[in-house]
């Protein structure tokens, strides 16, 4: 894996002081930058983001295909995940986030095909063993404590249910990655900050990712949290990666 290096234990916005301190953070964050949250999505992915949530849809299509299944999507923002795993499903689809206003839009968008809820990831409404499937998608690397997210996550979740994080992931050195590391510290906060008005929203982005975990680190730490049968699935040439595990029993 390469030199060894700290292992993060949640995020930390720019001057956070504590984990309740970078939460707030992070929901005033998505507050501001909702109403163009979708536009820079599909604007700086070029329309790619619209491929990963199908993949990952298609990765769990057994459990989708369920008309028993429950599932929730996790930090869902503007429910383009929610809505993506919702297309052609028999399960009931249920997404959850603490951003007020990003739940606002993915209402909108929903026109009532998937239940949404205003809750913290860290603190879910929901009964132990609720669902069969939990998914999150861009979301996770957000939380100021990641393994208390993944317990939740446990708690939630059903006995031999599955968990999928979408996520992006620092690809391995090389050109690739050098073109990648360039857009993202020198383009995307330029273009994310003159079309949101919050540059330094889309200067969080990178940061965020580069000291999130790499794909290998994470399913240890799921397997580590009793997490089994975890994999990951890479994608955009090492750049988002989909990482999936069950509930052991």
């Amino acid at each position: 894996m390469g030199e060894e290096r700290e292992i993060p234990k949640g995020t930390e916005p720019e001057g956070a002081t504590s984990e309740q301190d970078a939460a707030r953070k992070v929901r005033e964050m998505f507050t501001r930058i909702a109403p163009r949250y979708d536009l820079l999505n599909h604007l700086l992915s070029g329309q790619m983001d619209k491929r990963w949530r199908a993949r990952t849809a298609r990765e769990l299509q057994p459990i989708l295909g369920r008309a028993d299944a429950v599932v929730l999507d996790l930090c869902c923002g503007t429910g383009d995940l929610a809505l993506a795993l919702a297309r052609g499903a028999k399960a009931r689809i249920i997404g959850a986030d603490f951003s007020h206003t990003m739940l606002v839009r993915a209402r909108e968008k929903s026109a009532g095909g998937v239940t949404f809820f205003e809750a913290d990831a860290l603190r879910l409404p929901f009964a132990d063993g609720s669902f069969d499937l939990v998914t999150t998608a861009f979301g996770f690397r957000n939380l100021a404590n990641y393994e208390e997210g993944l317990r939740e996550i446990w708690r939630v979740l059903k006995p031999g249910g599955t968990l999928a994080i979408l996520e992006f992931t620092e690809p391995a050195p090389g050109v690739m990655g050098d073109l990648y590391r360039f857009y993202c510290w020198k383009v995307l906060p330029v273009i994310g900050g003159l079309i949101s008005g919050d540059a330094k929203a889309y200067r969080y982005l990178p940061k965020s990712v580069e000291r999130f975990f790499r794909p290998e680190e994470f399913v240890e730490k799921m397997r580590g949290m009793g997490y089994g049968e975890v994999r990951y699935v890479l994608m955009m040439m090492g750049t988002v990666a989909v990482h999936i595990g069950r509930k052991r029993t």
